[in-house]
C-alpha cells in the first residue's frame, strides 16, 4: 500500500470538498483531494441537483467562490452554446430557465467549470485529485487522525497522511470510520428543545435520498425501456403518510401538506398549479438558443416521485445500505417506465414514450446520475450545535432574526427542509430567517485535526434542512480550507482558534479582508421575514 503526504487532505469532493480546497490552495497550502465518482461537484455535478439558492444568492453577501462558480457557468454557455443574441446578452443568464433556481444549468457544465477552476493548481503540483476512491480506514493516535486509507475501484489502497483532515464525504465516512461522536437521525425534542423534533429520539428518522435522471421530450418517438422488477410494487403501493401511489401525479405540498396534482407537462396553467413537473428544474430551454441547433427542452428528474424513503442508509450493515441504494435506483427507473406507459395526459391518453434519458447530460451510459442525492449525514458533536431556536422563525419570533453568533464564519439561508424519512414522516417545511455559519459547528468536540465540511456540521435533524444545500455547504468549505491554513501557519490546532479571542479575530480578518467573505447579514436580511405565497407556489422556495 503506497502512501501519500499533503498539508491538507481532504477526503470527499463536494461542494464543501471543493471550496475547502480552493480556499486552502489560494492561501499557500498543498491539498490532497478524493473523490468517489470521476466527477468533483457533488450535489452539482454527480447528484445532478441544479441549485437550490437563496433570494440574496446574487448580491454582495453570497460566498465568494460560490460566486465565481456561478459567474463562470455563465461564462461556459456564453462561450460555448449557440445562444440567441437576447439570452447571451442577459447578465442574469439562466440556461434553463427552471423553476427552483436563477440558474438552472447542466451538471456536465458545472463539473467543466469546477475543472477550470482548479486546472491551474493541478498544473502546479499543489493540488492533486484522485478519483473514484473511497474511504476504507481510519487510523488514530490518542485524539488525532493520523491517516485515512482509499481504496480504489481496481481495490488498491492508498495511506493518506496530513496534519488536517477534512470530512466532505456525503454522509459523513470518516465520523464512523475514525470513531468520532456524532448522531444520525432526528434527536428528540426533550435534547433539543425544538418546535418540530420529534417527542423521542429516532436514529432511523432519515431523510429520502432520491435518485436523480436527465430526460429530453421527443413526441412521436418510442423510447420505452425495459419494465422494472419491482414496477408493480411502486405502482399500487402505499404509505400511509402519502396520498397514494409514489408512480403519480399526485403529491404532498410541502408547506402545508396539502394534496395537489402536478403533472409533467401542462397546457394550461392554474392558480393551484402554475407550474408543471418539465419546468421545475429544467436544464435546458430550447428557447435559449438559436434556431436549429437544440431542439429540445431537458430537464432534471429530482421530484417526490422519487424520494427514496422505504429504508435508512445510515445506522446499518452495509449489505442493507446497497439494497437501498439499489432500490432507489428501481424507484426512479419505474417513474420513468410509468411516465413512458401509463402516465395521464392532458389529452385524456397515456404515456409519454417520447421521454429519453440523457446520459451525457449526467455523464454515464445508462442516464442515471453517478451518485444519488443526499439530504441528510452523520453529524458530527460539535463544540456548538445550532438548533431550530438559533434560526427557526416559530421558534424566534416575526421580526426577531436570527441568532448572531460571534464566531461567525460564512453566512446561507434555505426553509427547513426536510423531506418524508425512512421513519414514516411526511415533509417539515418551515420558515427560517438568513443565518451565519458558527466556527463551533464545525469543531468535533474530542478530535482535534479532523474539520467536517458538508452535512456532517453540527447541526441538528431540523436545522440540517437549511444547512445542506449548495451554497451554504460551498461557504461552510470555503471556512474550513481557511481554518486549516490558518491554523497551521499559527502552529495551532483549529479549537484553539475560537477559544483564544484574539486568534478568533484574526482568523475572521482573514475571512473578510483577504477571502471577502460576509460574516454578517445585514440587519435588513438578518430579519426579513418571509411572506407566504399562494400554496400553489410554495413549493418554488422548497424543493431541495
Amino acid at each position: 500500500m503506497s502512501r501519500t503526504d499533503a498539508d491538507l487532505l481532504i477526503i470527499g469532493g463536494g461542494c464543501g470538498g471543493v471550496a475547502a480546497a480552493l480556499t486552502a490552495l489560494r492561501l499557500g497550502l498543498h491539498v490532497l483531494l478524493t473523490e468517489e465518482t470521476d466527477w468533483l461537484g457533488g450535489q452539482l455535478t454527480a447528484q445532478a441537483v441544479p441549485p437550490d439558492e437563496n433570494a440574496w444568492i446574487e448580491g454582495p453577501h453570497a460566498s465568494p467562490g460560490y460566486t465565481d462558480f456561478r459567474q463562470r457557468v455563465r461564462a461556459y454557455y456564453r462561450r460555448n452554446y449557440p445562444l440567441t443574441p437576447q439570452t447571451a446578452a442577459d447578465p442574469l443568464l439562466d440556461p434553463g430557465r427552471g423553476i427552483v433556481s436563477r440558474l438552472c444549468h447542466e451538471p456536465r457544465v458545472a463539473a467543466a467549470v469546477i475543472e477550470e477552476m482548479v486546472a491551474p493548481w493541478l498544473a502546479s503540483g499543489r493540488l492533486r485529485v484522485l478519483f473514484e476512491h473511497r474511504p476504507v480506514a481510519v487510523e488514530t493516535a490518542g485524539d488525532r487522525i493520523r491517516s485515512v486509507t482509499v481504496r480504489a475501484v481496481d481495490g488498491t489502497e492508498k495511506e493518506l497522511r496530513a496534519p488536517i483532515v477534512v470530512d466532505a464525504t456525503e454522509l459523513g465516512e470518516l465520523l464512523e470510520l475514525a470513531g468520532v461522536e456524532h448522531v444520525i437521525g432526528a434527536e428528540g425534542r426533550e435534547d433539543t428543545g425544538e418546535l418540530h423534533a420529534p417527542e423521542t429520539a429516532d436514529p432511523m428518522d432519515q431523510q429520502a435520498i432520491s435518485w436523480c435522471f436527465a430526460l429530453e421530450h421527443r413526441p412521436g418517438e418510442d423510447h420505452t425501456g425495459d419494465k422494472p422488477a419491482r414496477y408493480d410494487h411502486w405502482r399500487t403501493h402505499v404509505d400511509p403518510f402519502w396520498p397514494g401511489p409514489q408512480l403519480s401525479w399526485v403529491d404532498i405540498e410541502p408547506i402545508g401538506l396539502r394534496v395537489r396534482t402536478r403533472p409533467i407537462f401542462q397546457l394550461h396553467p392554474t392558480p393551484d398549479v402554475p407550474f408543471d413537473l418539465w419546468r421545475f428544474r429544467r436544464v435546458v430551454a430550447a428557447e435559449n438558443f438559436r434556431d436549429g441547433t437544440i431542439d429540445s427542452d431537458v430537464s432534471l428528474v429530482n421530484w417526490p416521485q422519487i424520494d427514496y424513503w422505504e429504508a435508512p442508509l445510515l445506522g446499518v450493515g452495509a449489505q442493507q445500505r446497497e439494497r437501498a441504494l439499489a432500490a432507489s435506483r428501481e424507484l426512479s427507473a419505474s417513474f420513468l417506465y410509468w411516465m413512458q406507459t401509463e402516465a395521464p395526459r392532458e389529452d385524456g391518453g397515456h404515456g409519454y414514450p417520447g421521454l429519453r434519458l440523457r446520459g451525457d447530460v449526467t455523464g454515464t451510459a445508462d442516464g442515471y446520475a453517478k451518485a444519488p442525492y443526499i439530504r441528510e449525514a452523520r453529524r458530527a458533536l460539535t463544540e456548538f450545535r445550532v438548533v431550530e431556536q438559533h434560526v427557526g422563525v416559530q421558534a424566534r419570533g416575526a421580526g426577531a432574526g436570527s441568532e448572531l453568533f460571534t464566531d461567525s464564519v460564512g453566512l446561507g439561508h434555505y426553509r427547513i427542509d426536510l423531506h418524508p424519512s425512512t421513519a414514516g414522516r411526511t415533509y417539515v417545511d418551515i420558515e427560517s430567517y438568513p443565518f451565519q455559519i458558527p466556527l463551533g459547528a464545525l469543531l468535533p468536540v474530542r478530535v482535534d485535526n479532523l474539520l467536517p465540511a458538508g452535512k456532517n456540521i453540527g447541526t441538528t435533524h431540523i436545522t440540517n434542512g437549511c444547512y445542506r444545500l449548495h451554497p451554504v455547504e460551498w461557504a461552510i468549505g470555503e471556512a474550513v480550507g481557511a481554518l486549516a491554513a490558518f491554523s497551521l501557519r499559527e502552529a495551532r490546532p483549529p479549537r484553539a482558534v475560537r477559544a483564544d479571542r484574539r486568534l478568533l479575530e484574526d482568523y475572521q480578518r482573514l475571512l473578510g479582508d483577504t477571502l471577502g467573505i460576509s460574516l454578517r447579514w445585514p440587519e435588513e436580511v438578518r430579519t426579513h421575514h418571509w411572506k407566504p405565497r399562494p400554496a400553489s407556489q410554495d413549493a418554488v422556495v422548497s424543493a431541495g
